[in-house]
């Protein structure tokens, strides 16, 4: 028994406690993290120090032989941000794996020595700055997935010969990638610098990493060639991802001939210079890939079809050909040969023919399937909801598709999204559908020839965006929508709806955008829209909606884009748009308002786009106007107003400036994710920018601004990001009088400026020739007086001007740059003017005066008055006495001229 105690005791001795737990100063060092953590940490480590032995405490492994920690685990543990001090972990001298990620560690202080570190994962944090790594010799895996790295990377990276796997996506790090970093990595299995900044070409000796079985590269400014010597040693790839950079020159598909597990392959590049060489010549991989992306390439085959070694590929779960440059017919045998397909994107292309669908080839796991954006003709087969039943997503958008939709699609019931808009469609629209997918969340049919009403019954209790622009949709707004009480978006423009905007309108608590402009409807707007509190775009143009406007009880607080314009709107400018203070765009173009421009539109301080053209309004323009400093388009013209113009315009800072990104209306695209997920993808699909190019501000819409505003001496539409950089002021065919202010002449930032039929007078500013980014310059149909200033010619960008129609006098400006191309209509109706392009010389006609003796100014002015005098007395004199000669000689005209003195002349006449 003795004996039995001592051994214990001796080998106690030898191993460090392990018979009785781990050693006291490693659970004192546990302690010690805890007690540092109190105070941000969830209570994970509650139950620390309740069991004597450590290595029974949660998130610590021990080795089973010496009772060592080797394994501490402490992801996920605080609630608040934290330093990570790393004299924390000095007690574990055999620790192998360190886990740390998912916390709020912003800086980490001190170095990690633990010489046997084989581990190290701190994602998911925020460091800013890469940790020391001196001394981690034995360091296998490193991960510092999404941080807020920056900079550079470290080039003591390169001295981890020992390192297996390194994961720095997600962070800001930027730079090139340095060789002799990258080259000495011998050992290196994954490697990820997936969405940062790197920038620079590709190091070619990447491709001496021959261990390397995942690659990741993508979302990074990459440029230029991949080099030719990347990929003939990297046989062991199964993971290569190249994605969203901007690579050009010409990559060969011919390294992966010996590559028998390559399983991913992405490449979605950010230009079309990259031209890929997929058959030279035809080969037959031994690979067998699950995913495919081959995007926004230019692919060179010898036909530019499909790459043919797909037909031996049998395994594909995503496929994504878009944007390729491909032509011929579409390639529905794919669906047959890899029937654990999921997603299949050959959208974009130059694809032609029917979409021939094999009736008795049902594929069951397809759920995205993307063909818009080609050329395919005829008719949808009428079972393509039998053979497809599974989809979440259909696209086919932008073809030539005929015919009718097929009722077949209500057995998709799965179906998330569909956008069959841009394409010949014609029939009614169909019962069917909207009877069908209940999971239907986007319905795209703009812009086909569809006819009828919108179905009294629906079955779509999940549609949030309903698209129907563009067609040939009669009858009255249906209360079938009723049963869509998630809508978020409808639009239904551009069509032949009548009747009145009902009430029930306001039962769409989620409403965000409603576009019902270019119908026939009428009446007002109904008090049912006072419930619609989360509307941010509404677009009821060109209807015949009236007299009045909006409901006084109306909540505007979120409305960002107003369109009313073309309607039958009367009285004052509506008081309830003076709440609207989110408003960027207000147009009430072309309606029957009246009254002043009220002095609450100050208030609307993030207003853009101001359009009033076309009304009755009256008086002066406010100077109140001129505390919009967003302002980036006004149009007043066509109206009564009078008076001066304010000479504050230069306050507006858009119309000082020179427009950058920043002056944003919105997001230039909506997007809707599909969140697809599936055994080995995430498909995050981008269905469409929804009919415009330019969205509403937080991606709450699918609809966008469209600005209409005359610019050289046209009607443009405006959208887009176009809608940054665009500023303007119209103010033309009002009775504005006075000078122009030759504060207009600061405006440096504007490119339209239209005064023209006006009663302006007064010379044209100098200040004009600061105008240096406007475009077109109206002030015809005025009263101006005097030159045309010699400086614009200094305006470079000017591609419409015109003064007609003025009194200005002088010679034109000279035929240099711009002014070179302007004709005789820029100048025309000033008989004053002279020079080309008129046909009037400024050169004198006959021999030139004689030249008056020099003298002093006030000596030359008395000389020409005296001359000027006597010439004035003499022809007067001779006048005179030629009239008294005539009557002298000729007594006949002497007596008529006494008679008709004597009958005209009262007082001569004699009274008795």
């Amino acid at each position: 028994m003795e004996v039995s105690l001592l051994l214990c005791l001796s080998i106690l001795l030898i191993l460090g406690g392990g018979c009785l737990g781990c050693l006291e100063e490693e659970k004192t060092g546990l302690l010690r993290i805890k007690a540092s953590w109190n105070d941000h940490s969830y209570d994970i480590l509650s139950e620390w120090g309740g069991k004597l032995d450590c290595c029974l405490w949660e998130r610590v492994t021990c080795d089973e032989n010496t009772g060592r920690v080797i394994e501490i685990d402490l992801s996920n543990m605080l609630d608040g941000m934290a330093l990570l001090n790393a004299t924390l972990f000095l007690p574990f001298e055999e620790l192998r794996s360190l886990n740390l990620g998912y916390n709020y560690f912003s800086e980490f202080q001190g170095t990690l020595k633990l010489s046997k570190l084989q581990h190290l994962v701190l994602d998911g944090n925020s460091f800013t700055t890469m940790p020391s790594l001196q001394g981690l010799i034995k360091l296998e895996e490193l991960s510092l997935w999404e941080n807020k790295l920056t900079g550079n990377i470290p080039q003591t990276i390169g001295a981890l010969s020992s390192l297996r796997m390194l994961k720095l996506g997600n962070n800001y790090l930027n730079g090139s990638l340095l060789p002799q970093v990258w080259c000495k990595l011998r050992n290196l299995e994954e490697l990820d610098l997936s969405n940062n900044r790197f920038e620079g070409n590709l190091p070619p000796c990447l491709g001496n990493l021959t261990s390397l079985l995942y690659l990741d590269l993508s979302s990074n400014g990459f440029n230029g060639v991949i080099p030719a010597s990347l990929f003939p040693n990297l046989n062991l790839l199964k993971f290569i991802s190249l994605s969203h950079n901007y690579f050009k020159g010409s990559f060969s598909f011919t390294p992966f001939l010996n590559n028998s597990q390559l399983v991913v392959f992405d490449l979605v590049n950010y230009n079309k210079s990259l031209k890929v060489e997929i058959e030279n010549p035809t080969w037959f991989p031994p690979f067998q890939l699950e995913v495919f992306r081959l995007s926004n390439c230019s692919l060179s085959t010898s036909t530019r079809d499909v790459p043919g070694f797909l037909l031996n590929q049998h395994k594909l779960t995503m496929l994504d050909l878009s944007r390729s440059s491909m032509t011929g017919k579409v390639p529905t045998w794919l669906l047959v040969n890899n029937t654990a397909l999921e997603f299949l994107n050959i959208g974009s292309n130059s694809l032609t023919g029917p979409l021939d669908l094999h009736s008795n080839s049902t594929n069951l796991n397809l759920v995205l399937f993307d063909i818009s954006s080609n050329l395919i003709q005829g008719e949808v087969p009428p079972y393509i909801g039998s053979v497809l039943p599974s989809l979440h997503v259909l696209n086919m958008s932008g073809n030539a598709l005929q015919g009718s939709i097929p009722s077949s699609m209500d057995k998709m019931e799965e179906l998330g999204s569909l956008d069959m808009s841009f394409n010949n469609f014609s029939g009614p629209l169909p019962k069917s559908l909207f009877m069908g997918s209940s999971n239907l969340r986007v319905l795209i049919l703009s812009n086909n020839n569809l006819y009828g009403s919108i179905p009294k019954e629906s079955n779509l209790i999940g549609l949030g965006y309903l698209f129907l622009e563009n067609n040939n949709i009669s009858g009255d707004i249906s209360e079938g929508l009723l049963k869509s009480s998630s809508l978020e978006l409808l639009d239904v423009s551009n069509n032949s709806v009548s009747g009145v905007i009902p009430d029930w309108i306001g039962n769409f608590s989620m409403l965000t955008s409603l576009v019902l402009s270019r119908n026939s409807l009428e009446g007002e707007i109904p008090t049912g829209f006072c419930k619609l509190n989360k509307l941010l775009f509404l677009d009821i143009s060109e209807n015949k909606i009236g007299p009045a406007s909006i409901p006084p009880c109306a909540n505007l607080s979120t409305m960002k884009y107003l369109h009313l314009h073309s309607n039958e709107l009367t009285g004052p400018v509506p008081s309830a748009l003076s709440e609207a203070r989110s408003l960027i765009t207000l147009d009430l173009t072309d309606n029957k308002l009246s009254g002043t421009i009220p002095p609450w539109i100050s208030s609307l301080s993030n207003l853009r786009v101001l359009l009033l053209k076309g009304n009755r309004i009256q008086d002066s323009i406010p100077a109140h106007l001129c505390q919009l400093e967003k302002l980036r388009i006004m149009d007043l013209s066509r109206n009564n107003l009078s008076g001066l113009l304010p000479s504050c315009f230069n306050q507006i800072t858009t119309f000082r400036r020179k427009a950058v990104e920043e002056d944003k209306f919105g997001n230039v695209d909506y997007a809707w994710a599909a969140n697809l997920s599936s055994s080995t993808y995430s498909y995050d699909g981008e269905l469409a920018s929804f009919r415009y190019l330019f969205g509403v501000g937080n991606a709450e819409s699918g609809e966008g601004d469209v600005v209409e505003f005359i610019s050289k001496s046209r009607s443009e539409s405006y959208a887009g990001s176009i809608l940054h950089f665009m500023s303007g002021m119209d103010l033309s065919g009002n009775k504005l009088t006075g000078p122009i202010p030759p504060e207009i002449g600061y405006l440096s930032g504007i490119h339209t400026i239209n005064l023209s039929h006006n009663h302006f007078s007064g010379p044209i500013p100098e200040t004009f020739s600061n105008l240096r980014e406007v475009e077109s310059l109206d002030i015809s149909y005025n009263e101006l007086t005097g030159q045309i200033p010699p400086r614009l010619i200094q305006l470079n960008n000017l591609a419409i001007f015109s003064v007609a129609y003025n009194n200005l006098s002088g010679k034109t400006p000279e035929r240099k740059a711009q002014f070179n191309t302007f004709d005789q209509t820029s100048y025309e109706g000033n008989p004053l003017l002279c020079g080309l392009p008129l046909e009037r010389s400024c050169a004198p006609i006959g021999p030139p005066p004689a030249t008056p003796p020099k003298a002093t100014a006030k000596g030359e002015v008395g000389s020409w008055k005296a001359i000027f005098l006597w010439s004035f007395v003499g022809s007067y004199g001779v006048a005179f006495l030629g009239i008294t000669a005539f009557l002298y000689l000729s007594s006949y005209y002497t007596e008529l001229l006494f008679d008709f003195i004597e009958a005209h002349v009262s007082f001569l006449r004699l009274t008795t």
